[in-house]
């Protein structure tokens, strides 16, 4: 059926037809939302039995996936592909309206819905509406209060990812950002974009 192409299995919810019988039931549940495979450890669940062995890499914290450039591992072989794209370059994901280019996916998804003015994450408590799943598990926190990411040199917890990086450089003194004009460090992007548009110096 690969070589001719035939695809004898139809979903009957929408119009997508599959070469293998097996391909279609994993593709039913997206409409069904059945996630037969669950984690033994944090009990979270998946369709895909491959997504299940990925997920548990982050309990095991095995990494068999390296990057052959900068040595980096990885615990899933889509995010090394992902990360090898910010060596090369490549941005194989097209918008067709605007034409921009995105190293993944998920960006060029969530960036069409700028355009279409989708947004069909919905917050079951307060029903403010979002284009990518990711800002409505952020969001939620503002509800629970939840703040799962913890600082190991203080023990402070935050909301946001991004909250405790910039937060764990008042420890270390990392200032990632700096200024091509006068070489001037910041350890926060905000104020090294507030920077450079005042610095003169030549």
């Amino acid at each position: 059926m690969y070589h001719t192409g035939e695809k004898p299995f139809s979903c009957d919810l929408c119009p997508k037809r599959f070469t293998e019988k097996g391909h279609l039931v994993v593709h039913l549940r997206r409409h069904t939302g059945e996630k037969p495979y669950t984690c033994d450890v944090c009990k979270m669940r998946f369709t895909l039995k491959g997504h299940l062995v990925g997920h548990m890499r982050t309990h095991t914290g095995e990494k068999p996936f390296k990057c052959d450039i900068c040595k980096m591992c990885f615990a899933q072989k889509k995010t090394l592909v992902d990360h090898v794209r910010t060596h090369t370059g490549e941005k194989p994901f097209k918008c067709d309206t605007c034409k921009m280019r995105f190293t993944k996916k998920f960006h060029l998804v969530a960036h069409l819905r700028r355009h279409t003015g989708e947004k069909p994450y919905t917050c079951d408590v307060c029903k403010m509406r979002f284009t990518v799943k990711g800002a409505l598990v952020r969001h939620m926190r503002t509800h629970t209060g939840e703040k799962p990411f913890k600082c190991d040199i203080c023990k402070m917890r935050f909301t946001l990812k991004d909250s405790l990086v910039k937060h764990i450089r008042t420890h270390t003194g990392e200032k990632p950002h700096t200024c091509d004009v006068c070489s001037k460090a910041f350890s926060l992007i905000s104020n090294f974009k507030r920077h450079k548009t005042i610095c003169k110096t030549i």
